[in-house]
């Protein structure tokens, strides 16, 4: 998992409450337990006309947020089920912060494990995050993890609240499996005590 500590990139305005994960990924493209490879279906439905050409009009589609890293959201992002493959397709189209006033709980948790920062943020603020994003690619937001700031493209700054714990783990790329190599001495030390003290075993 990349490191995550400072971004600067454009912002897309999404301004929809209660976008579910089965709208981030439809359950139809989750034939795949590979992390990668989902972000050219992400918000399928809401993207793409039945014969696969592009809505014009849908955010993502338009060339000033094709490339952005931001997203700013409606309330209760991510609802819905518990699929992890919603934070795959967002990581893969290459968003690295969501930054709403709420999002679903296993949702949030699931995009710090694949590098994505979720802030929660007062509806006022995101409000004006939501405006600034309004203006394209020439407005560029700039998320600080380690100062736990969103700076606007006019320079206006707001603080976000972050669990320390997972700060940390996006702060120097680790995920559950870095985390559980981290402590690969102690588990083979116990492995070996253990091995000793209960040779039958």
């Amino acid at each position: 998992m990349e490191k995550f500590e400072k971004l600067s990139g454009i912002a897309a305005p999404m301004p929809l409450v209660n976008i579910d994960t089965d709208m981030i990924i439809p359950k139809v493209f989750l034939k795949s337990i590979e992390r990668t490879g989902f972000g050219k279906n992400l918000f399928d439905e809401m993207r793409y006309n039945r014969d696969g050409t592009e809505i014009e009009d849908f955010v993502l589609n338009q060339p000033a947020y094709r490339e952005a890293q931001i997203l700013v959201a409606g309330d209760n992002f991510g609802c819905g089920s518990s699929r992890e493959h919603a934070p795959w397709a967002i990581a893969d189209f290459g968003i690295k912060a969501v930054i709403s006033t709420s999002f679903a709980d296993i949702f949030f948790n699931n995009c710090f494990k694949n590098g994505i920062l979720p802030i929660v943020l007062p509806q006022e603020v995101v409000d004006v995050l939501m405006q600034d994003a309004e203006k394209g690619a020439n407005a560029r937001m700039e998320v600080d993890l380690e100062a736990q700031t969103v700076t606007t493209s006019d320079g206006e700054i707001f603080s976000f609240e972050v669990d320390a714990f997972k700060k940390h783990c996006l702060l120097e790329g680790l995920d559950d499996i870095a985390l559980s190599l981290e402590k690969v001495s102690a588990i083979d030390a116990f492995e070996a005590s253990a091995s000793t003290a209960r040779p039958w075993v």
